[in-house]
């Protein structure tokens, strides 16, 4: 028998040895061009090394997620559509009709093509990436995070923004807290990569929040977080910053997006998508509650990706309860698509109207432009939204 044992150990001892040569020599490969294309690699890898980079977070993480389900055991909403299906749209925003929507981010800064920049720069052959390389350079020279220093943001002047908002009769006011670029546009204890830490070095959409409410007006948050999961991943398919690990935790995961085809449903959206991520994303929406307490949250559609959904609910849940916890009317959630149950938020339609009679509010939005919902060199516009009811 300790023969045997013998044996095996010996053998459990080669395959160990192989696999640990075999990790060094993808570790060695790895650090000897950093910028290598990464595409090949597996989804669980890729999101295990943008985990390894943000983990000084997790403490922080956990307390948000322990206060997110502490409050939705309390209620009065639960985290399940059954419960959400009571929502009742407050009445200042079935009256306010009009509000201003706002795309200002780091992408501002090359103002080319749309605020998908990030994305369409590590595209070979796209208008953008010639831009970028004739501009400034190859992305692995000269990547979108190298945009954030020259992100100043030094004549943002957010009493004459709110003063003009309000002149121009709107009713609401959303930034953008988060794009899918990643970078938060508020201060966050949650990343270094915010405008507080980075770039302006101030709280922006912070202190655009208390001059927009000092003119008496409502304030929302729209993120599109849930997006980055996939945004920067064609960075891994050729040469650039995004393979290099020391980014993990501002382009990361950037996974493959396995998008759904055109006029099908969301749920034949196959991307990889970690229960580590969708916690992530709930995490960063519940610190804006916490920190600014909206009155309206503006999701894009990528929160009705079928991996995504039950934290979905745990973040309405814990929305309209906070919301009510604070003495105020109940939030606003606003949604694309099918991604929530029709009677648990607001239906949002971009660029777009209804063909017949909704019986339930209901918001469109559509922009000055036709390419863009930001500024590029082309074309000046500003996100507008008007809420109708049928």
């Amino acid at each position: 028998m300790f023969s045997n044992f013998t044996a095996r150990s010996n053998l459990f001892l080669k395959i160990a040895l192989v696999l640990l040569f075999g990790v060094r020599a993808a570790v060695t490969q790895t650090t000897s061009d950093p910028f290598a294309p990464t595409a090949s690699q597996e989804p669980a890898a890729i999101d295990h090394i943008w985990q390894q980079a943000v983990s000084k977070y997790d403490a922080e993480r956990g307390k948000i997620l322990h206060d997110v389900d502490k409050l939705n055991a309390a209620g009065p909403f639960r985290a399940d559509w059954e419960s959400l299906r009571s929502y009742k749209v407050p009445d200042w925003y079935k009256d306010a009709k009009f509000g201003i929507f706002i795309h200002w981010g780091v992408y501002a800064v090359p103002a080319f093509g749309s605020e998908w920049y990030p994305r369409q720069m590590y595209i070979e052959g796209s208008e953008e990436y010639k831009h970028q390389i004739r501009t400034y350079g190859t992305p692995d020279k000269f990547g979108y995070k190298d945009f954030i220093p020259m992100f100043k943001a030094e004549k943002f002047d957010q009493v004459a923004w709110a003063k003009l908002f309000k002149d121009s009769g709107a009713k609401y006011v959303v930034p953008v807290f988060e794009h899918h670029d990643g970078f938060q546009m508020y201060d966050s204890a949650l990343s270094d990569w915010t405008a507080a830490k980075m770039g302006p070095h101030r709280d922006v959409v912070g202190d655009l929040a208390k001059a927009v409410r000092a003119e008496g007006l409502y304030l929302g948050a729209s993120s599109h977080r849930v997006e980055h999961n996939f945004f920067l991943g064609v960075g891994r398919t050729i040469r650039s910053d995004v393979n290099d690990p020391r980014n993990a935790a501002f382009y990361g995961p950037a996974h493959e997006w396995l998008e759904n085809e055109p006029h099908t449903p969301l749920s034949n959206d196959f991307t990889y998508v970690s229960p580590e991520w969708t916690h992530d994303w709930l995490v960063r929406s519940a610190e804006i509650i916490e920190k600014y307490h909206p009155d309206v949250v503006f999701f894009d559609w990528w929160i009705g990706q079928p991996s995504v959904r039950a934290d979905l609910t745990r973040f309405a849940a814990f929305y309209y309860n906070d919301s009510i916890k604070n003495g105020g009317s109940v939030g606003v959630i606003t949604y694309k698509d099918y991604a929530m149950k029709e009677d648990a938020a607001v239906l949002d339609i971009e660029r777009g109207q209804l063909a017949g009679i909704r019986h339930q509010y209901w918001q469109t939005d559509t922009s000055v432009s036709n390419r863009s919902w930001g500024i590029s060199r082309t074309t000046l516009s500003n996100r507008l939204s008007l809420s109708c009811t049928s």
